[in-house]
């Protein structure tokens, strides 16, 4: 019997919604799963949380978790522990990878240790702003970027050009999110790079580079139609494409990464690339990034899904 034929006699659970910033985009990442499932014969279920209490009670009618959720314990190894504890096998990354992808900082760390090419941060403790304020200037210069450490869909991120809009910016982000930390910003290219494991090897898909109408690829620009163009395969040279998807496949081993994920990088117009960071559970909606990688290497939506699922089935 084959793997995708076994999988048809499991019950599969689609797990979306979730609490966190990004439940809106994981509601519409699981449909989308649900149906090309459903479409493909599977026995699929649609598991929507709302109320983390209940998820126990809502995982008992299944074998296998499509992981649907984006953001704050769907990705960050907390549900991933759960379904191990429980013995439900489910798609991506297991627990660390997780953890370690989820927290900005961490993982930074890992792809410094690996040797591999990241922006200059500072990370914000405690003190006055004046004193903060010098540390950046004095480190990392402007341009600069405020990110909150554990956040995808680029919220709370700021772009910051000038030394007075630095305190604001910073402020912002320490009300909102807590934790947070300043980066370099990289001028260039917005480039992401899928990785997926097909025929039991794990690769990097075509590039694909992001141009936002707005310059920022923000929130808006991710998850609305007409916002950004999406160049695919990104125009690099052939040298350049290939050192970028081997990078991105290196980080995706550092963090301990397995079937999937997505690496995000700038690229300047030199070629040197950077490494932001790896989503261990990337959009699946209709403007997402690795459902249209997938399709310029030649599988279809339904076919990625597929291809996912399989990670799953390489947890037994």
């Amino acid at each position: 019997m084959s793997a995708h034929q076994e999988l048809k006699r499991k019950s599969i659970g689609v797990l979306m919604g979730g609490c966190s910033a990004e439940r809106e985009v994981s509601l519409r990442s699981g449909e989308q799963v649900y149906r090309a499932l459903r479409q493909g014969g599977y026995r699929t279920l649609r598991i929507r949380l709302d109320d983390p209490d209940r998820l126990i009670s809502q995982l008992q009618p299944v074998q296998i978790v499509f992981n649907c959720l984006h953001g704050g314990s769907g990705e960050d190894g907390t549900v991933q522990l759960l379904l191990e504890l429980l013995g439900i096998s489910y798609t991506g990354s297991p627990p660390l990878a997780c953890a370690l992808a989820m927290d900005k900082l961490a993982a930074k760390k890992a792809f410094q240790q690996a040797g591999l090419p990241t922006p200059r941060w500072l990370a914000y403790r405690r003190g006055p702003w004046a004193a903060w304020s010098e540390r950046v200037a004095q480190t990392i210069g402007y341009p600069c970027v405020v990110k909150p450490v554990r956040q995808g869909s680029s919220f709370g991120v700021w772009i910051v050009s000038a030394p007075e809009e630095l305190i604001s910016a910073c402020a912002a982000v320490k009300r909102e999110y807590t934790e947070f930390f300043i980066e370099t910003y990289i001028p260039g290219r917005e480039i992401t790079v899928g990785i997926l494991a097909l025929q039991g090897r794990e690769r990097a898909l075509p590039l694909l580079e992001l141009r936002p109408k707005s310059g920022f690829y923000d929130y808006q620009a991710k998850y609305s139609a007409g916002l950004t163009e999406f160049i695919i395969p990104a125009q690099l040279d052939a040298q350049t494409t290939q050192h970028i998807q081997g990078l991105s496949l290196k980080a995706h081993q550092a963090l301990g990464c397995q079937g999937f994920s997505r690496v995000d990088l700038r690229v300047t117009e030199e070629g040197e690339a950077f490494i932001l960071e790896v989503n261990t559970v990337p959009g699946l909606t209709s403007t997402s990034d690795l459902p249209q990688a997938a399709q310029a290497a030649g599988l279809s939506f339904a076919q990625l899904v597929e291809a996912m699922l399989l990670t799953a089935q390489q947890k037994k």
